[in-house]
């Protein structure tokens, strides 16, 4: 039943591929000017030098790492419980949200802060979990992928579907995604708009679908 989330994630980097390796025209000056009328400045270059913390860093960028878990904990759960109609509705919904936000980069490419800025002061990302997340985009980021962040709304999508399987299990991811929401933009991942984006990709499905 998982598999489909597996084979989903090794097209991840084929993106970068289709994206012709940093080669195609991205929009994030666009995405920039949208961040600008909505909030009044770059708040994914600001926010972290205007509040600069050790503590949220390392929590963050933790949480940002937790977005596998997150993603395909639940499936896994409800399979080796043996509720299987959970485990497909989770998986079906996922699906459908990584395949639009997929859709989505290589129409709109958006290349992103991680691409776009210079890297936040090595004082900020001297942490484990920053080392941690930092190692694992190295390896594993697709160019134009930022442009709705897929993270924040496959997220909110997955624990979305662990409250209809599992109330006690919803409540306990929803603190994770909403740190993992704000974290995208703290941690300079993606532009707010981003976040706000992968926000209203994940809630706005979920209701055709009775959230």
């Amino acid at each position: 039943t998982v598999a489909p989330l597996l084979l989903l994630g090794a097209f991840y980097p084929a993106i970068d591929i289709l994206n012709n390796f940093g080669a195609a025209a991205v929009h994030d000056a666009v995405i920039q000017h949208w961040e600008l009328l909505l909030f009044g400045g770059e708040v994914s270059r600001t926010w972290w030098q205007a509040a600069p913390s050790r503590f949220w860093s390392t929590t963050l960028h933790a949480v940002y790492f937790a977005y596998y878990p997150i993603v395909l904990g639940p499936p896994i759960l409800f399979l080796a419980r043996g509720r299987r109609a959970a485990a497909e509705r989770s998986v079906l919904w996922l699906m459908a949200t990584f395949l639009c936000c997929y859709l989505v980069f290589l129409l709109y490419p958006v290349a992103g802060p991680y691409y776009e800025y210079p890297r936040p002061d090595a004082a900020f990302l001297d942490n484990w979990a920053a080392r941690l997340v930092y190692a694992t985009l190295s390896k594993g980021s697709a160019y134009g992928a930022a442009f709705p962040s897929s993270h924040v709304a496959a997220t909110l999508v997955a624990a979305a579907a662990a409250w209809f399987g599992s109330r006690k299990l919803g409540a306990v991811l929803a603190g994770p995604a909403l740190l993992l929401t704000i974290g995208v933009v703290y941690c300079q991942m993606h532009y707010a708009v981003d976040a706000l984006a992968g926000m209203l990709h994940g809630v706005v499905p979920g209701q055709r679908n009775g959230m």
